[in-house]
């Protein structure tokens, strides 16, 4: 072959490759970034552990690309992942970098919402769990009461977690089973605890923590009114330091059984139940907390506020309540809690 020839069909082959590479270069672009309009999305499950290239080959069985391999050469070369296993909603048609951003990202979570309010007993707790669907109260309070989910507060040989959840409103993954979602509550109560400084409170040796969350418990459940928790509180210790029965209505509530009830009233034959829990019976605090408290409680009992108080009566059909020093003023608040219908 002369040197022309030669040349010539040199050319060819440059032209040939040239346009061979220019076809390969639209066709990665075409499946990269497909024309017209992505299509509806469309679950697609991916495994825990795939690979890239597993991946890869589950978009393409799903619709979702065309190539698998064109797929695996754009994560190559752009360095894309590590991609996350879960459910995505994907769309046929998408751009490569938009559905490597999404793996990238993981799958957009469910929730559902769960609002615990403050002064609710374990049980209350359980039903409102037992509300969100696929849970069940029976297998929360199973897992609460196995001693398998403690409490930083909880005492040495206690499985009862009464009063040692935080009352918040909780956005629940649709993955959380019973177990999960008490021990998010119990680790919440413990940090929102730690927070209010229960881990330093003694009230002159009157109380350690636990006891101060079994005062903030008591709080709870009798104050209805914002900024009255400090001076309940007070009330509290002033008689534990006076060796004075404690008289708290929940607490007897507690003790019947019936803290779910509203507009209950404890009667004189209440106050005469067997039970630990019969504040009017026995002198010192309750065994256990009587409800979940919220911070305000919490910081109340750390914090009590000043006073000489040892009673304290409703006055008014809101719940707002008088204070008393003495046994005198407490009658006199009585005789106004009895005029203005709160009695």
């Amino acid at each position: 072959m002369n040197a022309k020839r030669v040349v010539g069909a040199l050319a060819v082959v440059v032209v040939l490759g040239l346009g061979a590479a220019s076809a390969g270069v639209v066709w990665f672009r075409s499946q990269t970034d497909p024309s017209g309009d992505a299509g509806a999305p469309q679950t697609v499950s991916v495994p825990r552990g795939s690979s890239a290239q597993t991946i890869a080959g589950i978009l393409e069985d799903e619709g979702i690309i065309k190539s698998a391999t064109a797929f695996r050469l754009y994560v190559k070369t752009e360095g894309a992942g590590p991609f996350l296993s879960g459910d995505y909603q994907l769309r046929p048609r998408d751009s490569f970098s938009a559905l490597a951003a999404a793996l990238e990202d993981g799958p957009e979570q469910k929730f559902q919402r769960l609002t615990i309010p403050e002064g609710l007993i374990l049980t209350q707790i359980a039903e409102r769990v037992a509300a969100l669907p696929g849970r069940s109260a029976e297998k929360f309070l199973a897992v609460a009461n196995s001693g398998e989910v403690r409490s930083r507060y909880q005492p040495a040989g206690s499985t009862n977690l009464e009063g040692l959840l935080f009352p918040d409103t909780y956005n629940v993954l649709e993955t959380d089973d019973e177990r999960a979602i008490l021990e998010r509550m119990v680790n919440t109560f413990d940090a929102k605890a730690a927070e209010a400084g229960i881990d330093a409170v003694t009230q002159g040796g009157l109380v350690d923590p636990y006891q101060a969350i079994v005062v903030a418990s008591l709080i709870e459940r009798e104050v209805r009114i914002p900024g009255e928790q400090g001076m309940v509180s007070r009330v509290i210790y002033n008689r534990l330091r006076k060796d004075m029965l404690l008289q708290v209505d929940a607490s007897v509530i507690y003790a019947l059984g019936r803290t779910g009830e509203k507009g209950l009233r404890v009667l004189f034959e209440d106050l005469e139940v067997d039970s630990p829990y019969n504040t009017y019976k026995l002198k010192g605090l309750p065994p256990t907390p009587i409800a979940a408290p919220g911070l305000a409680a919490l910081e109340a009992a750390v914090t009590p506020t000043p006073g000489d108080w040892i009673y304290y009566v409703v006055v008014q059909p809101d719940g707002t309540q008088a204070f008393g020093t003495t046994l005198a003023e407490h009658n006199a608040n009585i005789a106004l809690a009895r005029k203005n219908g709160a009695r």
